[in-house]
């Protein structure tokens, strides 16, 4: 008996925040309708093209993903271009980001991730990209996830207090090329982890953002093997 065709569903969301208000969040369900949850962490450009391909890319992976509009109090879904007028507004907003702030909507978001009816209870984690690498980061240090990915997280080094309350695994990729994170800042992480479930790569010949097809510091090699070992890390925590 032939079966009907399965495809990933997708949707922008409410997510009530701890304040009393509301944002919009990305969500795209896998083809199955359920699976662990993964928290998408957006670079600054927003929850724009690449990072809503991304959920569902992950979403075919078996994954129920939201990816939360993170600036939401500055500009709602903002979906910004990586060059010009839309690169300066992404700095913007990214300075104009209140920490704390931040962090709660974070927690609110991984917590209508994780009451979902098509999570069920399995295990959730979060993944993001330079900022959206650091959110990772500190979703990690809240406790709220079981896992946590972060690909070029800027600024993890300058807030390795946080790296002690860390105890689920973490995976950290790095470029090889990146001014935005020197070399020894990547070893100052890697220090503050020494001893925790956490597992680093280096991508020889990448710079910054090489996961993004969409920029020019696309490296698909890097890109591929991250993707692997990625699905990999979060096929053996969440399953």
């Amino acid at each position: 008996m032939s079966q009907e065709p399965r495809h990933i569903q997708t949707q922008w969301i409410s997510v009530p925040s701890e304040d009393g208000q509301a944002f919009d969040a990305y969500l795209a369900l896998p083809p199955s309708g359920s699976g662990p949850g993964l928290l998408l962490l957006q670079e600054i450009f927003g929850v724009n093209a690449h990072i809503r391909a991304v959920a569902e890319q992950y979403a075919l992976a078996g994954y129920v993903v939201l990816a939360p509009d993170v600036f939401w109090r500055q500009a709602r879904r903002a979906d910004l271009g990586y060059e010009g007028a839309d690169y300066d507004q992404a700095i913007a907003l990214m300075r104009g980001l209140d920490p704390e702030l931040a962090q709660a909507d974070l927690r609110a978001a991984t917590r209508a991730l994780r009451g979902r009816s098509e999570v069920g209870g399995r295990k959730v984690a979060a993944m993001g990209y330079c900022m959206g690498g650091r959110l990772a980061y500190q979703a990690a240090a809240q406790g709220s996830v079981d896992a946590a990915v972060a690909y070029y997280g800027g600024g993890i080094h300058g807030q390795l207090d946080l790296a002690q309350r860390i105890s689920c695994p973490m995976l950290f990729h790095y470029a090889g090329i990146d001014s935005n994170i020197p070399a020894a800042a990547v070893e100052q992480v890697k220090a503050a982890f020494a001893g925790k479930p956490a597992t680093f790569f280096w991508y020889e010949g990448a710079h910054h953002g090489f996961n993004c097809w969409m920029r020019g510091a696309y490296h698909p090699p890097s890109a591929a093997l991250a993707l692997g070992r990625t699905l990999t890390f979060l096929a053996e925590q969440l399953f």
